[in-house]
């Protein structure tokens, strides 16, 4: 972690030396000094961030080289800030000029004298290495950290003392999958996160009589995450030598890698084969392993692999036939039955025990590790003590800390962090800056890291892109978890596992990352950077909080009409870069937020403020201004001042009644805004001033990938349709006209943006854009209100990309009919067409279609005509409509309940006295040669609308 403390002031120092000679007049030989020692320093960083945990001397080492990068960066901030505020100075002329000059010299003289301390504490850092001998250098390091990360993968095999729990149907599902009769060569990857039990499940596989008795030859391999590959290729070697009963060849021990896969390669290639590469880390590990292992198709050989990395299973399942298997935790009932078997041998749990028991095995989340090495410590307390399980349930992030018997799964665990990259530590850390009961909005994350620095600018991206890669890659390592996906397959937000989180918000501590305030009187560490305070600021009111860079806060119930920084904090905030103040209970934009020079991110969504000051304008290091669902319905000419202003979010929902056209509050820009060259986001802006240029300015903005414009008029269309051609870089459209009657007309442009993914159009169409069809990208199609006169499915139907498509009284037809096409189609949403009596779905449309959603049409009386055809269909719902289709949905419903008996959930609604009453028919089905189905009915009350 000090390697990313390092880097960014490195990266930040870069600049400064080449451009800022004049800024840094008389200082610039120390900080080059500096910054040569610090580039060694990081260096050897990369090794020593892995060993720190484990050497008392080098973490104390590590935490100096950290102090010292924060405080260097903390002396330029500073000084840049100074002479920042010289230069903005309100005085005449003259004695500006000599104002600025005495003042600078003062400031020259303080970072001097500032830059001259840390020169020596970096002489001194670079003495201390040099003394230090155990890792001097990074072959030796490496070794090491091999040898304990093969005895941590060893510590997994220990859940099989455990009585298994769970593992029956994921053991025969890897079975048949071996099994099979295709004579081919096939991969099964088994991913999962740290604790999952991977190995247990496969090593259970792996030992079954029928696969023993299958595959002759069979090999385990383990592989750590630092492996020298002539060590893994040798092993494998020798072991099947064992296997065939021969003895080894002496000369094996000096072939070098090429020599050693050819000989793997010969003692395979007659024989079926079953080769288990157990913990999988890298994709060039299994580069060079798959080298080895012959396709020999003649005999159905088999590899199995296991990983915590999707990337690295997808990138071994490559062909028709390989299986990639997702290992979930353990469902609650499975989890319930391993803990009780571990802590009470077996016996019932105690009444008086059993809420704080659930309230323990909820934090375990599923893992079986965590539960096997959570029951180890419960099972040696006294049954009798309440108030001693109570306490472990509610202290269980110290007890990971301090608690011997708890050390091997916070070794495995702790293995996935210790894994990542330098540029992901900072990342995933940030997490944990997040309250244990919110689910984390990916983009609202990617905008702090970036705000934060920690994303690494490449050639050809957006630090936006970047970012969202940093996001994928910390899910294919099993470190978060999705827990919000729309119907057109985005992530939208996620989560981390509460033990994850435990062991995180240890080395937040322990590093000086940040720090967290959830009651009054907590003591925070010197100079905290990063500050998540949960409900009250009374936590931290009137703290020195100076080199804060960072504040977010958490179900704020301050009774505040703004947030008053120079009250709250007497000393300020004057380095802060975020302010996330979302949903506090703020009345007025404050002052004082404007005062905050370095400020990259302010969030003020779900507030109740109502108006920008026009001081906003100082804020010019401002990226992302978060104003969504706050009562701002006007921005200042003064915005416009905000030349790095990336993300412009200001828009709020009313939904006054189900048919409302649309519920969508946008913000009225000033003319101008073509100035803000650098925005990604920008929705919603009203189009309807009169005399306006705003849907003229729009085309200056090419790097914007998201708009959203409201209350279009039909005369502003051809200017709109001018400049939409000229973001090339648009991923997302939503346009809503002035009313429902009101035309939009966008037939204008000729070469619409490539790269679109999501399209939203609200308002009267005479015509589908002719230019749909060419949307190659298109992902998600959202149409409301058209009353097309034309069948839209013509144009849309070869669409490859489709995922989502939805109609809110699109089509005025009595019939729609799908005859071809929508080959990646999964959700299909119909609301209110209200001619529509017949639907046709012919065989092999929508062949990946999951849901499917019919609400008022009112005289569409019968289940759709080739439903039957959807064979992936698992949830089908109509709402609010006629009778006679309904009854057909029950299983005396004749020809159509048939048609829809391999649908899983079947869900159906009546509007009664102010609520639907949702009947649902659920059917649970065995994926087997002969299902059987079951069917349950039930009902309840919902007194919220449904919104496709």
């Amino acid at each position: 972690m000090a390697e990313s403390a390092v880097s960014f002031l490195l990266d930040n120092l870069t600049p400064l030396l080449q451009e800022e000679a004049q800024l840094l007049r008389g200082v610039r030989g120390q900080v080059r000094y500096i910054f040569d020692e610090l580039a060694y320093i990081k260096a050897f960083l990369r090794v020593a961030d892995v060993e720190e945990e484990r050497d008392t001397y080098l973490k104390v080492w590590v935490e100096l080289v950290r102090d010292v990068a924060y405080d260097m960066e903390d002396v330029l901030d500073e000084f840049k800030l100074r002479l920042t505020h010289f230069h903005g100075h309100g005085l005449s002329s003259s004695f500006r000029e000599l104002y600025y000059f005495l003042k600078n010299l003062k400031a020259r003289h303080r970072i001097a004298s500032d830059i001259q301390e840390i020169k020596i504490r970096v002489k001194t850092i670079q003495k201390g290495r040099s003394r230090y001998k155990m890792i001097g250098t990074e072959s030796s390091s490496v070794g090491l950290v091999n040898r304990r990360l093969v005895m941590y993968q060893g510590d997994a095999l220990l859940l099989e003392e455990a009585d298994l729990v769970g593992i029956g149907k994921p053991k025969s599902r890897l079975i048949e999958w071996l099994m099979t009769n295709d004579s081919g060569r096939q991969v099964v990857s088994v991913v999962g996160m740290g604790g999952s039990g991977k190995t247990t499940l496969v090593k259970q596989v792996y030992d079954d009589p029928k696969v023993q008795k299958r595959f002759k030859v069979h090999a385990w391999i383990t592989v750590s995450r630092s492996v020298k590959m002539e060590d893994l290729l040798e092993d494998m070697v020798q072991q099947i030598f064992t296997v065939i009963r021969k003895p080894v060849p002496q000369q094996v021990n000096s072939m070098d890698n090429n020599r050693l896969r050819e000989k793997i390669k010969d003692l395979l290639r007659q024989s079926r084969y079953l080769i288990v590469l157990d913990d999988v880390w890298d994709v060039e590990v299994w580069d060079a392993i798959k080298l080895a292992l012959p396709s020999n198709n003649r005999y159905g050989s088999r590899i199995m692999v296991t990983t915590r990395n999707g990337e690295v299973a997808s990138s071994c399942c490559v062909e028709s036939h390989d299986f990639v298997y997702n290992l979930e935790p353990l469902p609650a009932e499975d989890s319930w039955e391993l803990l009780c078997k571990k802590t009470f041998q077996g016996n019932p749990c105690p009444p008086s025990l059993e809420e704080t028991c659930r309230c323990i095995l909820k934090r375990c989340g599923g893992l079986p590790l965590a539960i096997v090495a959570i029951s180890a410590v419960l099972a040696t307390k006294d049954k009798a003590s309440v108030d001693e399980w109570a306490m472990l349930c509610r202290t269980i992030g110290p007890e990971i800390e301090g608690n011997g018997k708890l050390d091997n799964m916070k070794r495995v665990l702790s293995l996935s962090f210790n894994d990542l990259p330098y540029y992901l530590k900072s990342c995933f850390l940030y997490l944990s800056m997040f309250p244990d009961f919110r689910k984390i909005e990916n983009m609202r994350l990617i905008r702090l890291w970036i705000a934060e620095g920690f994303v690494i600018e490449k050639e050809g991206k957006t630090p936006e892109e970047v970012a969202e890669g940093y996001l994928k890659e910390l899910l294919d390592r099993s470190l978060i978890q999705a827990a919000r996906i729309t119907n057109d397959g985005r992530i939208k937000s996620c989560q981390i596992h509460d033990l994850f989180r435990d062991i995180v918000i240890q080395k937040l501590r322990d590093q000086n990352f940040g720090a967290i305030a959830k009651e009054q009187g907590v003591t925070l560490p010197d100079k905290v950077r990063r500050l998540s305070v949960v409900k009250t600021l009374k936590n931290v009111e009137n703290m020195n909080l100076s080199r804060l860079r960072s504040l977010l806060i958490f179900r704020a119930e301050d009774s505040l009409t703004e947030f008053p920084i120079s009250r709250l904090f007497p000393r300020g905030l004057k380095l802060l870069k975020v302010l996330d103040l979302k949903g506090a209970p703020l009345e007025k934009f404050s002052s004082d937020i404007c005062k905050l020079f370095y400020l990259r991110y302010l969030n003020l969504r779900e507030t109740k403020v109502k108006q920008i000051p026009p001081s906003i304008k100082k804020l010019q290091n401002l990226e992302t201004l978060n104003l969504k669902n706050s009562f701002v319905t006007e921005l200042p000419a003064e915005i416009l001042s905000l030349k790095r202003l990336r993300h412009l979010l200001v828009y709020r929902y009313e939904i006054e009644s189900y048919a409302h056209f649309d519920s969508k509050i946008g913000v009225k820009a000033p003319d101008g805004i073509g100035v803000l060259r650098s925005l990604q986001k920008l929705c919603f802006i009203e189009a309807n001033h009169e005399n306006s240029t705003i849907l003229t300015e729009l085309g200056n903005l090419i790097q914007l990938r998201r708009l959203g414009i409201v209350k279009l008029k039909e005369n502003g269309c051809l200017t709109l349709s001018s400049s939409i051609q000229k973001l090339t870089n648009l991923r997302s459209l939503n346009i809503t006209s002035e009313e429902k009657s009101t035309m939009i007309d966008l037939q204008h442009i000729s070469s619409p943006p490539q790269f679109l993914q999501r399209l939203y159009l609200t308002g009267r169409l005479e015509n589908l854009p002719h230019w749909i069809t060419c949307l190659q990208n298109l992902v998600k199609l959202s149409l409301k209100w058209s009353r097309l006169k034309e069948d839209p499915l013509v144009r849309l139907q070869h669409l490859p990309n489709l995922v989502h498509l939805e109609f809110l009284q699109v089509y005025e037809g009595e019939s729609l009919h799908f005859k071809d096409g929508f080959p990646r189609l999964e959700f299909l949403g119909l609301d209110k067409l209200d001619a529509l009596q017949l639907l046709t779905i012919e065989d092999g449309v929508m062949p990946l279609l999951e849901k499917l959603i019919i609400q008022r049409c009112k005289l569409l009386k019968k289940v759709p005509t080739g439903i039957e055809y959807l064979d992936n269909l698992k949830v089908l719902e109509f709402f609010d409509m006629p009778d006679e289709l309904i009854m057909k949905l029950r299983p005396d419903g004749g020809e159509d309940y048939l048609k829809v008996a391999h649908v899983s959930a079947i869900y159906s609604s009546y509007w009664m006295d102010g609520g639907w009453d949702v009947y649902s028919i659920e059917r649970f089905a065995e994926r087997d040669s002969s299902p059987r189905h079951s069917t349950a009915m039930r009902s309840h009350h919902r007194s919220t609308l449904w919104k496709v």
